[in-house]
């Protein structure tokens, strides 16, 4: 399934576009070196940032069209001159957009995508819907695992990938280094069972299952009896969400968890950065 923001549609209907990239980046800013947006005469695609140094940008990439001007660079100090106050400078290039260039642009949107880390949501139910709508607005790859098809049949999100197998813990050992996993489905033993067997994922970046301090404890029990490694219940996050919002609404459940899930995969990219070179195997269960 095609992501949220899809640039081929874009670049399918916009005949003149300027591409416009944060060439330099220094003290405090909205955006890095990594940021770049498109700009048509009515539309735009992807952001450097917002605010008034994107206004500004638009407008100018707008001149750049209606003059069929080549490429250009300007140097934004964000303080008072502009209206904004972060205090850094940036630099922006500004390019059209030929056939070579869409090309280009194209592969490396894939890229981005492609590289984006996982996180599998087991359980095609309520939760399991909300929460892989809150992410699908998220730069993760969402999956929906389930084993029953017509829940799956039923969501049709762009953002949202769906897997219908009858060995979702199969998914778990297939899926990529960082992944992120969350448990929810509708049967216990099935929870369990997916659950011991991404938190046996060391290199996993979040492990997460549904549920009350009754069924984290009874889970606590069986991973102690079953599993060869029953220190790694200490790595569960259960209940999802956290524990300082008591509200059960599936919508609410969704964006509390969307929003710990994202902050443990940072910090799982960021600690990867800081090592690199570093590389863990999953333990056998």
């Amino acid at each position: 399934m095609a992501p949220r923001e899809d640039i081929r549609d874009f670049l399918a209907r916009e005949a003149a576009c300027i591409l416009v990239e944060v060439a330099g980046a220094a003290g405090s800013t909205p955006r890095d070196t990594d940021a770049w947006m498109l700009v048509s005469r009515d539309r735009i695609f992807a952001t450097i940032g917002g605010g008034q140094l994107e206004y500004l940008a638009i407008d100018h990439a707008r001149q750049l069209i209606q003059e069929a001007t080549a490429e250009t660079r300007l140097e934004i100090p964000l303080g008072p001159e502009i209206g904004q106050c972060c205090g850094g400078r940036v630099a922006l290039s500004f390019r059209p957009v030929d056939d070579d260039r869409r090309t280009a642009l194209i592969a490396r949107y894939d890229g981005e995508i492609a590289g984006r880390p996982h996180v599998y949501i087991f359980g095609a139910g309520h939760v399991g819907d909300a929460l892989a709508m809150a992410l699908s607005l998220t730069p993760v790859r969402t999956v929906l695992v389930d084993t029953r098809e017509p829940e799956l049949a039923a969501v049709d999100v762009p953002g949202i990938e769906t897997c219908l197998t009858a060995m979702p813990e199969a998914v778990v050992r297939d899926a990529p280094a960082g992944s992120g996993f969350v448990v929810l489905t509708h049967d216990h033993a099935l929870d369990f069972l997916i659950a011991a067997e991404a938190l046996a994922r060391v290199d996993a970046s979040y492990v997460g299952m549904i549920g009350s301090k009754t069924k984290r404890a009874t889970f606590k029990h069986w991973l102690s009896r079953e599993a060869e490694h029953p220190e790694l219940f200490d790595r569960l996050v259960c209940p999802i969400g956290g524990a300082t919002v008591k509200d059960k609404r599936p919508a609410v459940i969704a964006a509390l968890t969307a929003a710990e899930i994202l902050a443990a995969i940072l910090r799982h990219e960021g600690a990867k950065v800081a090592t690199p070179g570093k590389h863990e195997k999953p333990l056998k269960a």
